[in-house]
């Protein structure tokens, strides 16, 4: 947890300057005008921005031309990274004939205190890379906006609960201390940019607002505010794959909610060349290697067989159990109970069902991806549950080199909370627990239960009988019908992933949006983005 700590001279005189007017943007002129040296830095958005301004008006030329009237949109970001990526956004809408306002909030990062005298200067810098872009696109700072003066009871609850999830994200845990400096931090910036937007909305009632994420940070405050007003919105992310982008319309694009999708789609023809590209997938992810447009691999070694990992950790031939762990605090897990209260407590009331279990091996795989961060473990969660391993459990930490589908090859019943694994289960067969609210549960292949109650008595009936519990080869059809749809049909086209965001707009710059072939690709993903319902039976 974050230390409070004093702020040193520097800090305070900082503080003190940041609250005379024109302080800090005559400091930022007198130091030439360049980015602060603060890690907030758009020097790349200030070349490329003329060239897009350029674009954007000679296609907002031809479209006025056609009489067509627009969309009133409200693009917001924060953080450089995704200022740039909403700036170029703003204009692909300006130049195809909709009233763009970019809205920003100026920080660099999320979880560190800055001065009101740092940010003012980071104002005066966005505004200047900003200009060639203000003929065609309103700019509008929500940090120095009028602001409601208070929020409405509903609506200060949901941003609280924002700041709960902002912590547990950055920390990597689940129970929040509110009295802490970064809750605290969080729910101040939180309820800030609540109440700048509150205003601005009230006043200009756009007719969509479009924005990442949707859950946490100041994009989930945001988002928010309005939805309180009912104002739709649209909240978009990047997944694993180029050219991909997840959308969403009035709810968190993080949710990944898939009903309607598979509602319109899962009764179509499955298709064996559909198949064969869920095949070679799962193949690729398998073999710790890259598939097509993906850029991540998912495992640390190809898979070695089920037998040698069954040496490699000491198992028997009594039946195997496999739990496989989110990261806690993980944005895919935020928000996703259903029963369990959170993560956490399920994988503990788990582990100390299976301690008192000999019969059955109980293995816990770490999530792979904690090797990259720096919050509490899964297993520090385990040995703080059960001290001593009990001679039937098993932890495969995330830098261990097993490969997680030589565990799947081995394992007779698979539990996990909203982890991907547990579709990749149920596409081998095997009887799977969902615990969390992922997008596959309720497909029609896992087993979901709403209690305690009857997630220990599901776990039981499993256990009774595990050959009996194994999916019908129905079950398993559906499976990989349904991974399909998810991996191929779910993301849409669009031109610019926020991971290569440079190198995809040299590879497909702005004017070529308004190509044919830039049309053919993308026009629908634009029209979603604008708030249009999505037509899953097209």
């Amino acid at each position: 947890m974050m230390e409070r700590r004093v702020p040193n001279t520097r800090e305070r005189l900082k503080g003190w300057l940041g609250s005379l007017p024109l302080t800090a943007e005559l400091d930022w002129s007198l130091r030439g005008r360049k980015a602060p040296g603060d890690g907030f830095k758009l020097e790349e958005l200030r070349a490329a921005l003329p060239g897009w301004c350029a674009a954007a008006s000679a296609a907002a030329g031809a479209v006025a031309q056609q009489a067509t009237a627009g969309h009133k949109v409200l693009v917001f970001a924060t953080l450089h990274y995704w200022i740039s990526h909403a700036t170029l956004l703003s204009l692909a809408l300006a130049g195809s004939g909709h009233q763009t306002t970019l809205a920003w909030l100026p920080y660099a990062a999320w979880k560190e205190p800055v001065s009101r005298f740092d940010l003012r200067r980071r104002e005066a810098y966005l505004r200047q890379v900003l200009k060639p872009a203000a003929g065609l696109i309103g700019l509008q700072s929500f940090l120095e906006a009028p602001a409601a003066m208070e929020l409405p009871a509903e609506l200060a609850e949901a941003v609280e609960q924002v700041s709960v999830m902002d912590t547990q994200y950055t920390l990597q845990v689940e129970e929040v201390d509110k009295t802490s400096q970064l809750f605290q931090l969080r729910a101040q910036r939180n309820r800030a940019a609540a109440a700048a937007a509150l205003a601005w909305l009230q006043a200009e009632r756009p007719d969509v607002v479009i924005l990442p994420n949707g859950l946490i940070l100041e994009f989930g405050a945001i988002f928010q505010a309005a939805r309180y007003l009912d104002i739709p919105v649209v909240s978009y992310e990047f997944g694993e794959q180029r050219e991909r982008i997840w959308l969403a319309r009035n709810q968190p694009v993080m949710l990944q909610e898939t009903d309607a999708l598979w509602a319109s789609r899962r009764d179509r023809i499955f298709e064996e060349a559909q198949r064969a590209q869920v095949q070679e997938l799962f193949a690729s992810r398998q073999a710790a290697d890259l598939f097509h447009n993906f850029y991540r691999r998912w495992q640390n070694l190809p898979a070695e067989g089920g037998e040698a990992v069954r040496a490699k950790l000491g198992l028997d031939q009594r039946p195997v159990v496999l739990l496989a762990a989110n990261v806690i605090g993980d944005s895919l897990t935020l928000g996703r109970a259903t029963f369990t209260g959170d993560m956490s407590t399920w994988l503990r009331r788990s582990l100390a069902f299976f301690a008192q279990r000999p019969e059955v091996q109980f293995v816990l795989r770490v999530h792979p991806g904690e090797k990259n961060l720096d919050g509490p473990s899964v297993a520090d969660l385990v040995h703080t549950q059960l001290p001593e391993l009990p001679e039937n459990v098993r932890v495969v930490a995330a830098g261990d080199p097993v490969n997680t589908y030589d565990l799947v090859a081995i394992a007779d019943l698979g539990l996990v909370y909203t982890t991907t694994v547990g579709l990749e289960m149920a596409m081998s067969g095997l009887p799977v627990i969902v615990a969390g609210r992922t997008h596959y549960r309720g497909k029609g292949f896992t087993k979901d239960p709403g209690s305690w109650d009857e997630y220990f008595a599901v776990l039981e009936t499993c256990l009774a009988d595990l050959p009996a519990a194994r999916l019908t080869p129905e079950q398993i059809d559906t499976a990989w019908h349904y991974a399909y749809r998810f991996f191929f049909d779910y993301p849409q086209p669009f031109p610019w992933h926020l991971l290569h965001f440079w190198t995809d707009v040299e590879a497909r710059p702005l004017e070529t949006l308004w190509s044919a072939e830039g049309l053919a690709n993308y026009a629908a993903s634009f029209e979603y983005l604008l708030g249009q319902p999505f037509d899953w039976d097209a």
